[in-house]
């Protein structure tokens, strides 16, 4: 039967229900340009409205990884990776990716750049000199296989569907569908061709996701693909309604793990580790856990622990970075101006929006307003005060740096509407609230 793609627009508007033949058709012809732009926006729009099954939303994930290259890793055994949802200093994947490595288990990890509020772990790192996101696949396969891991951009020619569709999604008012986002998502880590998968699903007003009915939803979402793909899947949905360690930006971010990484005594601050210590050992406990080589995911956490605190990780991260190019022994740039922000009076931090806290960093030069901005490394935010800490007046809250001064009040501006000084006491969510497998 001949396919017609306005056939296929109207099933889906009135609620039908694609085949996996009408789903190659329609992802094949977009990856191909076959299918105008004016039809693929129309069908997405559809799919926002009248949604996919589970069984669709596996389909078509699956067919965005096969319209272009997916590696394999067969050659090693069994590789893992992790996946972050997007939020505020959620720096985690600069230290799990060595420290996984060093309990002996294979982490080939493909990151991205900024989304919106957030940051990018390939941003991040090339705030170190010299440090290479571009590896060819060529590459990106040698240095797995030698060292045990590498942090590297997603290939040009991998997922090309999926790229062609995000940026019509980005346009025309169809991001926020949740076939589509796990479809996004999934695409790209299937195509990267690991075995096993630990997602970091964030909730909170840092989040995507905002309450968390919807961060479980997409968390569920996601593993269903993934089983159906035959990978091993587990989920975390963790705590974005404050920010994630000391620092937003992005050499910013960089020094606080290397400080992790290299310093014990940041790393364990009194024998209790700062939330992104702590959520880092978490996810890395459940990555070492899916690579087999701890019995459960608190036998692996111990592990990390361990590693973490004997150096075998920082000594993995240095061997990362100078297979990437990167020069540790080069200072991280800094910025030329701060901008100190105090307590106008006492009481306790109440954190009330930190998707605008996102927005301040980037409007100070850390993240990209459009696609064509340029990342000051040196920009961002230092937090001084947990959720419901007590504060005094006069007290430092944050500080803002950036290479032009100009931008400290308009990046002031959208970070006082992020936080609220108030008379009573606001209990911390937990870091992690529940886990999904």
């Amino acid at each position: 039967m001949r396919l017609i793609p306005t056939e296929l627009i109207r099933k889906k508007r009135f609620g039908g229900t694609h085949t996996r033949e009408e789903l190659h058709f329609l992802v094949e012809g977009f990856a191909r340009g076959l299918i105008p732009d004016y039809q693929a926006t129309a069908w997405l729009m559809a799919v926002c409205f009248s949604g996919m099954s589970n069984e669709e939303t596996a389909w078509f994930t699956q067919e965005m990884r096969d319209s272009g290259a997916v590696m394999d890793w067969s050659e090693l055994g069994l590789t893992v990776d992790k996946h972050s949802t997007g939020g505020v200093g959620d720096k985690t994947s600069l230290i799990l990716a060595p420290l996984v490595a060093a309990a002996g288990i294979y982490v080939p990890m493909m990151a991205g750049r900024g989304l919106g509020h957030t940051g990018g772990t390939l941003d991040k790192l090339e705030s170190i000199a010299g440090f290479s996101v571009g590896l060819s696949s060529t590459d990106f396969k040698k240095q797995v296989r030698e060292i045990g891991t590498a942090i590297t951009g997603q290939t040009a020619d991998m997922c090309p569907a999926d790229r062609k569709l995000y940026a019509l999604r980005d346009v025309s008012g169809t991001i926020d569908s949740l076939p589509l986002i796990c479809g996004s998502i999934m695409s790209k880590k299937l195509a990267a061709g690991v075995g096993a998968l630990v997602l970091d699903v964030k909730c909170g007003s840092g989040a995507f996701m905002k309450n968390p009915a919807d961060a479980e939803r997409l968390a569920r979402a996601l593993i269903d693909i993934g089983t159906r793909s035959g990978k091993k899947v587990m989920a975390l949905l963790t705590r974005m309604d404050e920010p994630l360690g000391r620092f937003v930006g992005n050499a910013l971010e960089v020094r606080e793990c290397l400080e992790v990484l290299f310093d014990k005594k940041v790393a364990y601050e009194g024998k209790q580790p700062t939330d992104m210590v702590e959520l880092t050992l978490e996810l890395a406990g459940h990555m070492i856990f899916l690579g087999g080589k701890a019995a459960d995911p608190a036998a692996g956490r111990e592990l990390a622990a361990k590693l973490l605190l004997d150096g075998s990780a920082g000594r993995k991260f240095q061997q990362m970075c100078e297979r990437q190019g990167g020069l540790l022994e080069r200072p991280l740039p800094e910025a030329r101006n701060c901008y100190v922000v105090k307590a106008d009076h006492s009481g306790y931090l109440h954190y009330t929006d930190l998707e605008k806290q996102g927005l301040a960093a980037v409007i100070l030069g850390a993240g990209r307003r459009v696609q064509s901005d340029q990342v000051d490394p040196t920009a961002g935010i230092e937090v001084f005060r947990e959720q419901g800490a007590p504060v005094g007046k006069g007290d430092i809250l944050f500080k803002l740096y950036a290479a032009d001064e100009k931008r400290f009040q308009p990046a002031f501006d959208a970070l006082r509407e992020s936080y609220r000084v108030a008379g009573e006491p606001v209990a911390r969510s937990p870091l992690v609230a529940k886990v999904i497998t």
